[in-house]
């Protein structure tokens, strides 16, 4: 399996900017992503004040580099960059070595939904 993080800071962006994430990821993103070719998963994960970042993984590495180079050309202007203020400080591929399921399975959908 082949990944592929994104990351924004939030250092600079305004209090607000955390919910309005959450809001885009409910409303708009995970519907985007859900059952996309190629991709085994996504997922978003946050720490307010401090970074935001998207975590996909991808079933080959032709898939993972195409997503990559087409992403890396708009990320200046993707809706994440447009609340955050500023376009992704990291775009950083890597090879997923394993992934094990725990006891309490698998749940994809919303986590938290607020801070």
């Amino acid at each position: 399996m082949f990944g592929l993080t994104v990351r924004w800071s939030l250092e600079d962006a305004p209090k607000k900017t955390a919910n309005e994430l959450r809001d885009y990821v409910r409303d708009s993103s995970l519907a985007r992503f859900t059952g996309m070719s190629e991709l085994r998963f996504k997922t978003w994960r946050m720490r307010p004040g401090e970074w935001f970042e998207g975590t996909y993984v991808f079933a080959t590495v032709e898939a993972r580099d195409t997503f990559a180079d087409e992403f890396a050309e708009k990320a200046a202007d993707s809706p994440v960059s447009k609340t955050v203020g500023s376009p992704p400080q990291l775009q950083e591929t890597f090879e997923v070595v394993a992934v094990a399921e725990g006891g309490a399975g698998f749940a994809a959908g919303l986590g938290s939904t607020n801070g």
